[in-house]
């Protein structure tokens, strides 16, 4: 592994999982979320040492990371607004968040903000249909999104 890439505090969490998990197929989520905390997202340079470490091929790797929603793969934001449009959602009124998003802060979907405060990510289903709109800015949760509220909630994430 390319030892150099990551701090010393996240190597001893990488070897921590190593022990814990006997199996490397099942070490791999822990520490792709290491990675991706070290790093800010996965690049392919992260993504090989990440095999290496856990001897497993690059295409695990990858194959295992592109799985899931929560992994990145190019450089994001200093907050990542996850907003839900699927049915519940959009019924209630999350395209007109995201039209806000793309007229007071330029934010499209996909996209980061100028100056690298927000990035878009559109999500198919919080799991908050019931309260809906919903999004996670980070890894804190809203819901009953209105397009006042949403302005009230980013001024706090500077």
């Amino acid at each position: 592994m390319a030892r150099g890439m990551f701090s010393e505090t996240a190597i001893k969490e990488l070897e921590e999982i190593r022990r814990r998990y006997p199996d490397s197929r099942a070490a791999l989520l822990p520490a792709l979320h290491i990675a991706q905390r070290e790093f800010g997202w996965l690049s392919d340079d992260v993504m090989r040492s990440v095999a290496r470490l856990l001897n497993l091929t690059e295409a695990e790797v990858k194959g295992t990371a592109s799985f899931y929603s929560m992994f990145r793969f190019r450089p994001m934001g200093r907050h990542i607004i996850q907003l839900c449009t699927n049915v519940s959602c959009m019924l209630l009124g999350a395209e007109r968040l995201v039209d806000l998003l793309k007229d007071r802060y330029g934010l499209e979907p996909g996209g980061t903000t100028e100056d690298g405060r927000f990035s878009l990510v559109i999500m198919e289903c919080i799991g908050a249909c019931g309260t809906a709109p919903a999004m996670l800015v980070n890894s804190d949760f809203y819901d009953n999104l209105t397009e006042e509220r949403i302005v009230e909630i980013l001024e706090r994430y500077k």
